[in-house]
């Protein structure tokens, strides 16, 4: 099982260098309501605006990012489709081929060109997660391939990375030895004795714990009842899905959705604070969709409300939405920001971009997105502002900085004409 980092194994000949630094991108469908998403100030001196009020305990390191756009996801000739050229575009910043055949073609995306250059430093290059049963084929929005509505990761042009839906798959991926049959093995034996997968390293980690100072101890110790307790959660939803009528929902798949949510994020703070991976992508839910929220009082269907056509009613539903994702990411920035690793947490070594490729969902609006740009990045952002970039911005360039920060030093990337000088730091 990977461990978090133990400075206190240095005494026993193991070196602890510099922290390593981590990318996640969150994708959340349909656009907002960017009336109570955007800040009415700039600068540090802002308030939250109700959407992004759950965020108030870690203001300090929140950017929040206007004027930020998907000029490749509009339609530039291609006509109607603009969730799935969304979901396409969003991490790749180019143009998806129209089609609803298997000639798809988009571009790599960023967290695949950061994973290729710098993955090779982890036991997994990246991790793709995901809440919505994902397609790849067939048409799904307009004569856009599903493939493109469903996935935000791209490893090559032609290749989507499917996001790992079932939070026990993701588990079993992370914490076994890497190999899927072994994983497969292990799981069936620890089923079938009732075990739980710290039961197979209990006496290694008695051992380690005798060589450790008094922090890493406790360190270890919460770390490994981290695991257990999202083990523990995990078993449960099984167990409520499993008595659900058949077909009702996914095998695997939790039936609360936001707890379906929250499983994942965790699954992303143990990946970091583990270094398992370095980079992750999440997509809460894909472009177009039509959830109901019926934990919310909405019987609606999300996509449907986006089509708000300035009803008012309509419009505080999508806000009630956004604000419940908000609520489900702030959970996950929480976690990153209680999670200490040397000095500091794992969110100071973080930069979590969270975000759609679609404003204002009634007018399909590609410009001025919402955009959140969480963490301080190894110490190289400066967060807890309130910033605005000129008008059209490509959102390729904020990436291009991110890949910077992670290593990864390109000239271009999508539709870029730059970095951001002076916007971050």
């Amino acid at each position: 099982m990977a461990l978090p980092v133990l400075p206190s194994l240095a005494s026993s000949g193991t070196t602890v260098g510099a922290l390593p630094r981590r990318a996640a991108f969150i994708y959340v469908p349909n656009g907002a309501n960017m009336a109570d998403w955007t800040p009415g100030a700039l600068g540090s001196e802002f308030r939250l605006p109700s959407i992004l009020e759950p965020l108030e305990p870690v203001r300090s390191d929140v950017l929040v990012m206007s004027g930020l756009a998907h000029d490749k996801a509009r339609p530039n000739g291609d006509g109607a489709g603009d969730h799935a050229r969304a979901s396409a575009t969003f991490l790749t910043g180019m143009q998806a081929r129209k089609t609803a055949g298997v000639d798809i073609r988009v571009g790599v995306s960023v967290d695949q060109v950061i994973a290729h250059k710098a993955g090779d430093q982890t036991p997994f290059r990246s991790l793709e997660l995901g809440c919505d049963r994902g397609q790849s084929s067939g048409s799904c929005d307009s004569g856009y391939s599903c493939a493109y509505q469903f996935n935000i990761a791209w490893r090559t042009p032609t290749a989507p990375v499917p996001p790992e839906t079932k939070p026990r798959r993701a588990f079993e991926r992370l914490f076994s030895a890497g190999d899927p049959r072994d994983s497969a093995e292990a799981r069936t034996r620890r089923m079938l004795q009732r075990r739980s997968v710290l039961d197979f390293v209990l006496e290694d980690a008695r051992r380690l714990n005798a060589k450790l100072g008094k922090t890493d101890q406790r360190k270890l110790d919460e770390y490994l009842t981290s695991v257990r307790d999202l083990e523990r959660r995990i078993e449960q939803t099984e167990k409520v899905t499993a008595s659900l009528p058949a077909n009702s929902v996914p095998e695997g798949m939790p039936s609360d959705y936001g707890q379906h949510v929250r499983l994942m994020y965790d699954l992303m703070v143990l990946a970091f604070q583990n270094d398992s991976t370095r980079v992750a992508s999440f997509i809460m839910a894909h472009d177009g969709s039509n959830r109901a929220y019926p934990n919310l009082g909405i019987s609606d269907g999300h996509h449907d409300l986006s089509h708000h056509g300035n009803d008012e009613e309509k419009k505080t539903k999508i806000a009630k939405i956004n604000r419940f994702h908000m609520e489900q990411f702030a959970y996950f920035i929480r976690r990153l920001k209680e999670t200490r690793e040397g000095e500091g947490s794992l969110l100071d070594q973080s930069m979590i971009v969270y975000g759609s490729g679609i404003a204002d969902g009634n007018a399909h609006a590609h410009h001025d997105l919402p955009v959140l740009l969480c963490g301080r990045g190894g110490g190289t952002i400066r967060s807890g502002r309130h910033v605005r970039v000129d008008k059209n911005t490509p959102m390729s360039n904020l990436f291009l900085e991110m890949m910077d920060r992670m290593g990864v030093h390109e000239t271009r990337f999508g539709d870029s004409t730059g970095r951001l000088p002076g916007v971050l730091s």
